[in-house]
């Protein structure tokens, strides 16, 4: 798959859907926006896919996974053999991910882009383009050509896959460390400012995972306006699988949903490269970590749910989905006042205009 090919075939959402989805909410038997959130969910959804009923049954949520040299600086808490043994246990449903996804009856793929180890697991798909990035304190994380291999091994998985809406998660040990690099520099942002604890770090730990990052960006000079030399520099191969799962979501026409930082940065990455894929992303729940924040307010984005969670791997796509279906469920089954036997003409005036906000109340 060619890269510049995959990105002019993304289209805006269909304007002509969406009018006819907003009609739709205005007919329902309700006071005008009052179930906000769903009701722009489904005009969104419409614009995906071109069609004002839509019904999410076939969910999947793509799992990315790979190592990080950066790690042997000392950034993470964790072990680096976790990475293997988390991608092994998402397959078998024992992470947080995976339980919420096996609880809800969402399909799962984990695919291995960079595990530093062969993996014996079937059920994992073999996609490894190397054992693992090389440490971005001292050089690039990769070269150019394996940043667009992962970018198009990511969008190739998400084409390929017969489903209604995506989640994009990911695992690999240090992978806080890398978004944070690739998010400051495409944000051009202090590192203090976009660089959390990750899954937990002393001060010691956390003012050296910072230094790393700074060392980092200034020994690679990755160029701000070219997202595949910032991924090559300074990311990872998760990160850019995840970024070319979301435009492989956005070019087949289906609604993919953004799970905690590492994903954010992904998706921004995906609507660096083509503006208009941005338009088929849905935010699950708000990351702890800080530079999440960042990466939503450059998107234009505000996530679904406000939860404390910091886990990753994809665990807040389960629970968006949940929300897409009702979404649907909502303008597809709602009566509308005709349907209901409710003269709706009293609501004239109040459509004029916002009616229900009192000022200064939020």
């Amino acid at each position: 798959m060619d890269l510049q090919t995959l990105i002019q075939s993304i289209t805006q959402l269909d304007k002509q859907a969406m009018d006819a989805a907003q009609k739709r909410q205005a007919q329902l038997a309700k006071p005008p926006g009052s179930l906000g959130r769903l009701e722009d969910l489904s005009i969104q959804i419409a614009g995906i896919t071109g069609k004002l009923h839509n019904h999410i049954r076939k969910t999947h949520l793509l799992v990315f996974a790979a190592d990080n040299g950066v790690v042997s600086e000392g950034v993470a808490s964790t072990p680096q053999s976790v990475t293997l043994q988390q991608t092994v246990n998402l397959t078998r449903a024992k992470t947080g991910a995976s339980v919420l996804a096996k609880h809800f009856g969402d399909e799962i793929t984990v695919c291995d882009v960079g595990v530093n180890t062969d993996i014996k697991e079937p059920a994992v798909l073999n996609k490894k383009i190397a054992y693992g990035t090389q440490n971005i304190a001292n050089g690039p994380a990769m070269t150019r050509d394996q940043a667009i291999t992962a970018i198009t091994i990511g969008a190739e998985l998400a084409q390929s896959i017969d489903a209604d809406a995506f989640g994009i998660g990911e695992m690999g040990i240090g992978n806080t460390t890398t978004s944070s690099a690739v998010l400051s520099v495409l944000l051009d942002l202090d590192v203090e400012t976009v660089t959390g604890r990750g899954s937990g770090l002393t001060d010691d730990g956390f003012r050296k995972k910072k230094q790393v990052i700074s060392q980092a960006i200034a020994i690679n000079q990755p160029n701000p306006s070219d997202v595949v030399d910032v991924l090559s520099k300074v990311g990872g191969f998760d990160i850019a699988a995840m970024c070319g799962a979301f435009l492989g979501a956005a070019a087949s026409h289906r609604p993919v949903v953004i799970d905690g930082f590492i994903s954010a940065v992904a998706a921004l990455c995906a609507a660096r490269l083509c503006p208009n894929a941005a338009q088929y992303f849905i935010p699950s729940h708000a990351s702890y970590e800080i530079g999440y924040h960042k990466a939503m307010e450059a998107l234009h984005l505000e996530p679904i749910f406000l939860l404390g969670m910091r886990l990753g791997e994809g665990s807040g796509c389960p629970l968006a989905f949940r929300v897409l279906e009702a979404a649907c469920a909502i303008l597809n089954d709602m009566a509308t006042f005709d349907q209901a036997g409710i003269n709706d003409e009293y609501l004239e005036e109040i459509r004029q205009g916002d009616q229900f906000t009192v000022e200064g109340v939020r």
